[in-house]
């Protein structure tokens, strides 16, 4: 058994488990720092209702949030010790500052806000809220921070076989942050807006609360459109810089054999540029030089010159990604957030001039469309990691080089298959949880601060 292949599909796994509940809390913590915000300004007992309706579903998502992210940095000693040697000086400052940092502050005060509906005022319990919606941003900024590292190396000289750190501020200010954390961000606000979206509509239809979900839907459709047109717009920026430092993974991207100037879009592409043999290629002249350079002009190279290049630069070796793979997540990537925006410019529509009360036929399969923010998110993010093959620290060091070299491939095996089941267990009893309160639909009985076995509930009252 090759442990560096299972070592691969173990930590894919989990970050795609992991993945599934980052981008919810990112997003859904601002929209509900937002409902909370007009329940101080306005006293209006509607967005507290709301408040405390939609904190319930992301303090169940925030809990699954937490237990599967622990399991990702074990995977570092675990499987990729040899990795973890190569960048733990590295590494070590950003993953401390978000540790320390940034998830203190959000879980903490996610406590006080729990436990702080009686205790507080309604403008301190709204700045809590704020402050956790600021700290869950901050660690994925962080976390980020760490990741372009492996993206785009900067501000760190080789030594005695490591990466050793050199400059701070150079790793903070890596181009590649700068592109990825704003589409991060976004695509966070994106799935929490759906998720929005979609539940305010299952009870619309059955027009169950409907004042309430009628203000979250409007709240939800408006921070949608804008935050899908952001993420194009910050994605197309990704992509730029994407083939000025990798752009292999662009050329894999769009199964790119040959370099073109102009290059041309790939409609569908099904071949293989190795061996010379494409069955089926249908091209949009021009378009992928005005993608990549905003002109109608500019070299695209193509991944057989790619490969030709990486050969002299870094000697031997196979630098091509799984090309299908690269080629149909961006597809998939890319249409999904299409269908996003086409779905928020309908739901914006709805929001105003009474059309939503009408309940166009439509809106009963907007609970289907709370899937498609999660397809984007997941494949955005395979097509990122994945695309950086055989790179694991691009340019330094190859994944073959960042295995434990004490972990056999039965070990990871048996590792792979427990934490897929376990994993499986708990997103299905999550998903379950998050279903079984979006169906109670903000109920208005009061609340209280104790259940009947004596301990607290989740969410308390505020007179």
């Amino acid at each position: 058994m090759d442990a560096t292949l299972l070592a691969r599909w173990q930590f894919g796994i989990t970050t795609v488990y992991h993945f599934f509940f980052v981008p919810l809390t990112l997003g859904l913590s601002i929209l509900i720092a937002v409902m909370e915000t007009f329940y101080v300004r306005t006293g209006k007992e509607v967005y507290r209702e709301m408040t405390k309706f939609w904190g319930k579903l992301f303090l169940i998502n925030f809990a699954m949030g937490v237990v599967t992210g622990i399991v990702q940095e074990f995977q570092f000693g675990m499987n990729w010790s040899e990795y973890s040697r190569f960048v733990g000086d590295i590494f070590g400052a950003p993953l401390a500052i978000e540790a320390l940092l940034a998830f203190f502050l959000e879980s903490t005060f996610l406590g006080i806000w729990i436990f702080g509906w009686d205790k507080l005022s309604r403008g301190a319990h709204a700045a809590v809220m704020w402050l956790v919606a600021i700290g869950s941003n901050l660690s994925a900024l962080w976390i980020l921070i760490a990741n372009s590292f492996m993206q785009e190396p900067v501000g760190f000289t080789l030594r005695n076989g490591r990466a050793e750190m050199t400059d701070f501020l150079a790793l903070i200010t890596n181009p590649s942050v700068g592109v990825q954390f704003p589409h991060t961000i976004l695509a966070g606000l994106t799935t929490a807006a759906f998720f929005i979206l979609g539940i305010s509509s299952y009870h619309l239809v059955r027009k169950k609360n409907t004042d309430l979900f009628q203000r979250s839907f409007k709240i939800a459709a408006i921070a949608g459109l804008a935050s899908i047109l952001l993420v194009g717009f910050t994605g197309h920026g990704q992509a730029q810089h994407m083939v000025a430092t990798q752009p292999m993974k662009m050329a894999a991207a769009e199964a790119l054999c040959e370099s073109e100037d102009p290059a041309s879009f790939s409609l569908i592409t099904i071949g293989d540029c190795s061996k010379g043999n494409e069955i089926l290629s249908i091209r949009i002249p021009y378009v992928l030089s005005l993608l990549s350079y905003n002109t109608l002009s500019g070299e695209v190279k193509g991944i057989n010159d790619l490969q030709a290049q990486f050969e002299q630069e870094f000697g031997e070796d196979n630098y091509i990604p799984f090309v299908a793979v690269i080629y149909w997540t961006f597809r998939l990537m890319v249409g999904a957030g299409t269908l996003l925006g086409l779905i928020a410019l309908y739901a914006v529509y709805l929001s105003f001039k009474e059309r939503l009360s009408k309940l166009p036929k439509l809106l009963q399969y907007f609970p289907l469309f709370i899937a498609l923010p999660y397809i984007g998110n997941i494949t955005g993010w395979l097509m990122t990691e994945m695309g950086r093959a055989p790179w694991i620290v691009y340019g330094l060091m190859k994944i073959q080089d960042g295995i434990s070299t004490a972990v056999s491939g039965s070990l990871v095996l048996i590792s792979l298959i427990g934490y897929t089941l376990i994993y499986a267990t708990l997103m299905i009893v999550t998903i379950y949880l998050l279903i079984k309160y979006a169906k109670t639909g903000g109920a208005k009985e009061r609340e209280t601060l104790v259940t009947e076995d004596g301990s607290p509930s989740l969410i308390g009252s505020q007179d």
